[in-house]
């Protein structure tokens, strides 16, 4: 629109006035386009043609009114033109607007969020303490002195630790992943990210101590995509090339395990892959524990081998990787890649989408709750320049740079934090493979290209096929290349470039461009933005006529890469990135080793790489004026570019995998390892009839063996208090005489007692829960409640006949164990079944207070006859668990609107009360007063993360009660728990829900588990207040259509549940 100002400036002036000639608040009158007497045109575009605006096209509408010869037409035209554009600036406005009160709201949050939490710090510090900690707040220490302090004190791994053969996990789930002949730039999803987790995982198989990686995917199988993605595994590497042969074993090295979930013949953008991440973790944790288990075999003394960290990248792999962690209680690292938030606020600074639009087309909030989820579980965040760290990760709820430094602080001097965390983020470049980059100092580079391409008549020399792919664009291919690669996304500000070179003359004179921007067969069915943007370069190109000086390939593979940077050396050229913003930018350290210097945005990673290779300038990528000056001083001044050419390759190895993986390790050693906290000799015995001996005493003497190591340790296998040697064999005796009793006369006498002061019902055979023996599940999981929150008498009518229903199956009964998974306590729950005249022992296993305890009715009871849970699950579950400061900080959110006071002992102000029957060491729990003034859950999470605290609040009991457990802590992630602790696999349980639940409910239904949700159960759920206006939707969380979901109506009778279960079974099978 250059040269129309008068039209901008007409434009202002409607606005100053405060014009309202759009009432966005009634819909627009139909026009009748045939009343042409009396037809007005600035009606009928305000009414018609404003509502389905396109900005993209207002250059051609210009075209067409300079067109026009009739001044009449052409008026009204211009007219019509002015509104358009009012329209838009004024919507731009408005997003504006709305995007600084966001921004303002979120300041003073975190403002708030910060003080709350550095005031219930200081409660028990002294005065010189409090002055200290609040003086970080405001301390400006050098980050370049800090990173190098806190370094130094790590010991740096080395070849010392040749002998640990780790297990290591990454994780990356979208695009096309292989290892060989790679499609980066088929699409936006099979990008920079694809190459970087695929050298990450062999270059980390070739580091000391590294016994296997494994890099897992999506596994697909859609004729669209090559048959190798559908592959189940793929060696990428087979360990160190220098190691010995006893050191390489059957398992070692790097793989990418591809496992199917989503719809399994249809390749999906990775907007689309958030209903099916439940799915994926429970195909990956099968995986692991198999895995786990025959590493134990090979190289871990018959041990399970568990993986070392669990690695994931962006935030699909983020959500993953926090509930793999969870239910493996490993620790958890994440690289962001690109950050939603980011994104988002860059979407909604160009003004064009509303933050509706935005989330709807990109699931941008379930991209972020993801992110934040993976803060809140990982124990290091990995970036690749400072920037990402101030300027992207800053803007989450989970991450406070100066919270940050207060609670290292505390940690330093070993004072208690009150259950506040903050995840470490650490700066480690991406490395790069350097073998095939030969350094070649003074060649005569233009000599000898242009005997490659001589044009003399004399034979030239064999060229790599993608140099005469691209020579074939040029006039004179002797001209220095400036060199621009990376898929055609808007983002990349590829257009920008060629403007600027268009309108330099001397650039043009003295320089071709090669645009490689991915591959493609036909525009047409390209993206539409990225369909877009070539389009737009194809007729920038014919405006400036750049013909014979822009080469712009369909095709190169993988392979031919480093041949492009070549060719672009030898012509004395350059490497562009003119990125809007950089989250990194590999290309500029691959240009560099070629020999290339650089030009390169200012805003994100190249302005450290700039900094640590001194090999180029840096631009504002909106100045095409800047960018063709840099370009036009490299390539021009040949003192320079030998100059960045050599630094170039001087500094290179700063961005080597070894050095990555040498300071990743070094790192993740220095996290709080964690690891499954049972015994892992449980014995594995053969699937046993009810009620036989075939423990046999060798499983009695196992027991002993166990006591006798073990005995100062709290588990399931050995004691849940701290015995003695004697007291170990006491329990052994008791042990002995229960099992001699039970082949006299079974199931007559009293229960014994276990010689710990825990009794054991005379009806099991041995100290492990029966779940051991199950290959099936059968979990109820309904929440079903009255008003007051007390449980429904129709859940028992449920229970029993679904009992009736999997005892018809005379097959399976016998194999088939029961769970009930509910938000209510043991002891509420153990009198509610007994009204029904259900034992509690008819269940193998209870989950109660939302997942924040397991029992196993009939193995422990404690001396006055109540059930004793599961100590390892507590152990589990106890990661970043702060009860003490979650107390004081949750009633101060719930007593006013703002957070910002409110006293713990006014049990009559705020919307909630104590109820501390329903709480127990891993659950919080609180009556509420009035469900319309409790803050929902997202928003109460929120305020929690700005503080520091890491949880899992939840309403249940139909929105009567409040319960907060910890973070990794659900009914969903105790089934899975179930899984690894007793090898009972997720796939092979059935959940039984209502149509509305908790608000815990959603993740219950996703999963390989298979659902039965009962209409007409449930009337009413807590899920009204899981999420605030503008969140992410359910069908981010759970799929629309999925084959492990069945339904039943009406009154639930035995049989129609047993066809419902044989249903899901043989769907099951099908798939």
């Amino acid at each position: 629109m250059a040269g129309n100002e008068w039209i901008n400036g007409y434009l202002e002036a409607i606005l100053d006035s405060g014009a309202s000639a759009i009432d966005e608040n009634k819909p627009p009158a139909p026009v009748n386009l045939g009343d042409r007497g009396h037809f007005n045109p600035t009606k009928y575009f305000v009414e018609e043609v404003v509502t389905g605006v396109d900005e993209s096209d207002l250059h051609r509408t210009w075209i067409k009114v300079v067109a026009t010869r009739n001044t009449r037409e052409r008026s009204s035209r211009l007219e019509n033109m002015c509104w358009r554009i009012w329209h838009l600036t004024r919507k731009k406005k408005q997003i504006e607007w709305e995007h600084f009160q966001r921004l303002t709201h979120r300041r003073l949050e975190r403002e708030q969020g910060r003080r709350d939490a550095t005031e219930d710090m200081s409660e028990d510090l002294s005065e010189g303490e409090k002055g200290d900690g609040l003086g970080d707040l405001a301390q400006n220490e050098s980050p370049r002195k800090k990173v190098q302090r806190n370094y130094s004190n790590l010991e740096v791994w080395s070849d010392s630790n040749k002998e640990k053969k780790l297990y290591i996990v990454l994780i990356s789930l979208h695009g096309l992943v292989r290892g060989e002949n790679m499609e980066l730039g088929r699409d936006s999803d099979t990008g920079g990210q694809v190459k970087y987790v695929v050298e990450l995982a062999r270059a980390l198989a070739r580091m000391p101590g590294v016994y296997r990686v494994d890099l897992f995917t999506r596994q697909i199988l859609s004729p669209e995509v090559d048959w190798t993605y559908g592959e189940p595994t793929e060696m990428l590497t087979s360990g160190p090339e220098d190691a010995e042969s006893e050191d390489v074993g059957e398992s070692s090295g790097a793989y990418i395990i591809r496992i199917p979930f989503g719809p399994r013949d249809k390749y999906l953008r990775k907007e689309l892959l958030w209903p099916h991440i439940q799915e994926f973790v429970d195909g990956a944790l099968a995986h692991i524990l198999n895995m786990s288990k025959a590493l134990g075999e090979q190289i871990g003394g018959g041990q399970p081998v568990w993986p070392y960290v669990i690695h994931g990248h962006y935030a699909d792999a983020g959500d993953s990787a926090a509930l793999l962690s969870g239910a493996l209680n490993v620790p958890m690292v994440l690289t962001g890649h690109s950050l939603g938030r980011n994104k988002l606020e860059q979407l909604l600074k160009q003004g064009r989408q509303s933050k509706e639009d935005i989330n709807s087309t990109y699931k941008i909030m379930r991209r972020i709750e993801a992110e934040e989820l993976s803060l809140d579980a990982a124990e290091l965040v990995i970036t690749s320049t400072k920037q990402e760290i101030e300027e992207q990760w800053g803007l989450y709820d989970g991450f406070d740079v100066k919270l940050e430094k207060v609670l290292r602080a505390r940690g330093r001097r070993g004072v208690s934090c009150h259950g506040r965390f903050m995840p470490r983020l650490v700066v480690i470049p991406p490395g790069m493979d350097f073998s095939n980059v030969v350094v070649q100092e003074d060649v005569h580079d233009a000599d000898e290209l242009a005997s490659l391409v001589s044009t003399d008549g004399s034979s030239p020399k064999a060229l790599p096929p993608i140099w005469s792919e691209v020579m074939r664009f040029f006039t004179n291919p002797h001209k220095p290349m400036i060199l621009a690669l990376s898929r055609p996304d808007p983002k990349k500000n590829i257009t920008t470039l060629l403007k600027a070179i268009g309108e330099c003359r001397a650039l043009r004179e003295l320089a071709n461009l090669t645009l490689i921007m991915g591959n493609r067969d036909d525009i047409d069915e390209m993206s539409s933005g990225n369909a877009s943007v070539l389009i737009t370069v194809l007729k920038l190109i014919d405006k400036y006529d750049l013909y014979g000086q822009v080469a712009y390939p369909k095709h190169h593979k993988q392979s031919d890469v480093p041949e492009i940077y070549h060719l672009a050396a030898k012509t004395k050229g350059v490497f562009i990135n003119p990125a809007l913003v950089e989250p990194f930018g590999l290309t500029l350290i691959e240009a560099a080793a070629h020999g290339l210097p650089m030009v390169a945005t200012k805003n994100g990673g190249p302005v450290d790489i700039q900094r640590a290779l001194n090999n180029g300038l840096l631009v504002d990528p909106h100045d095409q004026h800047a960018i063709a000056d840099a370009l036009l001083k490299l390539v021009s001044e040949k003192n320079l570019w030998n100059e960045c050419r050599k630094n170039g390759w001087k500094n290179i190895h700063l961005y080597s995998w070894p050095e990555h993986c040498r300071t990743y390790l070094t790192r993740v050693a220095a996290c709080r390892m964690r690891h499954p906290q049972w015994q892992t000799d449980t014995p594995i015995d053969e699937i046993a009839n009810d009620g036989s001996l075939n423990d046999s005493l060798k499983d009695v003497q196992d027991m002993s063996l166990r006591l006798s190591i073990d005995a100062d340790k709290s588990s399931l296998n050995g004691s849940v208090d701290h015995v003695s040697a004697a007291d170990g064999d006491l329990e052994l005796d008791d042990q002995v005489k229960r099992v001699l009793s039970k082949m006299k006369k079974p199931s007559t006498e009293q229960p014994q007692d276990s010689g710990d002061g825990k009794k054991l019902l005379d009806n099991v055979s041995s100290k492990y829960p029966i779940l051991r023996r199950r290959k099936r599940l059968v979990v109820i999981a309904l929440d079903s409640y009255n008003s007051s929150g007390a449980p429904d008498k129709k859940m028992l009518q449920v229970m029993q006949e679904v009992f009736k229903a999997v005892r018809i199956d005379a097959q399976t009964v016998k194999l088939t164990g029961f769970a009930l998974s509910t938000a209510m306590p043991v002891s509420e729950t153990v009198d509610f079944l007994k009204s029904g005249k259900i034992q509690a022992n008819e269940f193998d296993a209870l989950i109660c207070c939302s997942g924040s305890e397991v029992y196993y009715p009939g193995i422990y009871t404690e001396e006055d006859g109540k059930l004793c849970p599961d100590p390892d699950y507590a152990l589990h579950i106890d990661y970043r668990w702060g009860c003490d400061g979650l107390q004081n900080t949750i009633w101060k959110l719930m007593s006013t609107q703002d957070g910002s006071m409110g006293d713990a002992s006014d049990q009559s102000a705020g919307s909630v009360m104590e109820d501390p029957q329903s709480s127990n060491a891993h659950c919080i729990s609180y009556f509420v007063k009035d469900p319309t003034k409790v803050k929902k859950v997202d928003d109460l999470r929120q305020k929690l993360r700005m503080r520091g605290l890491r949880c899992h609040p939840m309403y249940c009991r139909n929105s009567t009660r409040m319960q907060v457990v910890p973070l990794l802590a659900s009914r969903a992630q105790a089934l899975r728990y179930l899984f690894v602790r007793w090898r009972l696999n997720v796939a092979n349980m059935y959940v039984f829900l209502g149509e509305t639940g908790d608000t815990d409910y959603e993740e219950l239904i996703a999963g390989t588990h298979k659902t039965i949700i009962m209409k007409g159960v449930v009337e009413k759920g807590s899920e009204d207040l899981l999420r605030t206006a503008g969140s992410y939707m359910r069908d981010d969380i759970v799929p629309k259509e999925n084959p492990f979901v069945a339904f039943t109506s009406g009154d639930p009778k035995a049989e129609v549940i047993a066809d419902a279960l044989k249903q899901l079974s043989n769907s099951a099978a099908r798939i």
